[in-house]
């Protein structure tokens, strides 16, 4: 098997919920999308990047880590483009470098690739694409979002650190946000069900859910965000709204 990478790098998480911490980035080439505020367009092309066997790219990964690294990132791209490459490579990380965990982030657009990853992943990053993030046309984003909404619950249900994480730009409605946190709220609740976790009114088994604005283009202003929050607080407590962090201190 061969697997296409853009790049493999250590940096700062600059996002989510782990923001801060030491991150070996490992950058899968490839996305069909057209989200309006990629950063990374140069990994889109299913042919970008430099192809390597897993072996090669499994000692890529082993030669790049560095001490105190907290995880390794599978990002891209899409990583969920080349999910088997992405399977092995994660149970590579966890079968040789212990305490460094594995971490997902991907727009979960596939809930058979995502069921294929997940168990070698350790924090999966789940992210929902509003309608104006242009990511797919009209006609797909309702079933793009159903997709994301089963890759949650199976990584609720699989008791995985798991937490929700959606762009917003000045063009966000706020009414989506509050449907997308509702639905989001019914999965939770049937995913606390299925693995067996006791009710208690709260999102027990997600870690987070983080509002990002958009950066560069579009950029929403402070008195919609914080109408977001208010909209979304009710009815998930462990909001937040996280710039791209890394962008301020100038790291990729």
């Amino acid at each position: 098997m061969k697997v296409r990478l853009s790049e493999i790098f250590t940096s700062v998480e600059g996002e989510g919920i782990l923001y801060g911490t030491k991150t070996l980035f490992v950058r899968l080439a490839g996305c069909p999308f057209t989200c309006f505020y990629c950063d990374t367009p140069e990994s889109l092309p299913l042919d970008s990047g430099t192809e390597y066997s897993i072996e090669e790219a499994a000692g890529l990964i082993d030669d790049s880590l560095q001490d105190h690294t907290y995880k390794v990132n599978f990002t891209g791209g899409d990583p969920l483009m080349q999910h088997e490459a992405v399977a092995l490579l994660a149970g590579h990380v966890h079968a040789h470098a212990r305490g460094v965990l594995t971490y997902l982030e991907s727009s979960c657009f596939d809930a058979e690739r995502f069921a294929h990853v997940l168990p070698h992943i350790d924090v999966a990053k789940v992210e929902f694409k509003t309608s104006d993030s242009e990511f797919v046309d009209a006609g797909h984003h309702d079933r793009m979002t159903g997709q994301a909404l089963l890759c949650l619950e199976r990584a609720v249900s699989a008791r995985k650190t798991t937490y929700v994480k959606i762009v917003v730009s000045s063009r966000t409605a706020v009414q989506e946000i509050l449907d997308l946190a509702s639905a989001i709220r019914d999965v939770l609740q049937r995913g606390r069900k299925s693995s067996g976790r006791q009710e208690d009114g709260r999102d027990g088994a997600m870690s987070g859910f983080v509002i990002q604005p958009a950066y560069g283009r579009d950029e929403p202003p402070l008195g919609l965000l914080l109408s977001m929050y208010d909209a979304v607080r009710p009815i998930h407590p462990d909001v937040r709204v996280v710039p791209q962090l890394h962008k301020l201190i100038g790291a990729p």
